[in-house]
């Protein structure tokens, strides 16, 4: 197997996160146009005033940007080491579809366990990458 596959759960990871931060800006201004928040809302983050569904893509896009570090840091470990396999493709790609669902719910119906199932599995999926990584290295 090619080791250049372990940058591709890495490049869909990175434009999923593009995508949600594209959302940010949509649902900004349809509030803004139907005059549910005005600029002075997102002077310093974002207000009281801001609803949820204007808010949800933000703390989206900010999940997309912790723990995934770690996501990429161990992808390159694995690329850089040479010991990329199937195993551990399929194990980052299974990161990355729970990270998705777990958007997805974030993003939609927003049920909060069924929102934390996915990304506590999505934790574990990342969690297991370092460690078959170590394993592997000084096992």
């Amino acid at each position: 197997m090619p080791q250049t596959d372990i940058f591709l759960p890495m490049g869909a990871l990175a434009f999923w996160t593009f995508f949600v931060l594209m959302l940010i800006p949509v649902r900004r201004f349809r509030a803004a146009f139907a005059g549910k928040v005005d600029p002075g809302d997102f002077k310093y983050g974002e207000s009281a005033r801001v609803p949820g569904e204007v808010s949800i893509p933000n703390r989206n896009y900010m999940n997309l940007l912790e723990t995934p570090v770690l996501f990429y840091v161990i992808c390159l470990m694995f690329y850089v080491t040479g010991r990329n396999d199937a195993p551990v493709t399929v194990l980052a790609w299974a990161f990355v579809i729970l990270r998705v669902i777990h958007s997805l719910i974030h993003l939609t119906y927003n049920n909060v366990r069924h929102r934390l199932v996915f990304f506590a599995l999505s934790n574990f999926a990342v969690i297991a990458l370092w460690v078959v990584f170590f394993a592997r290295l000084y096992g």
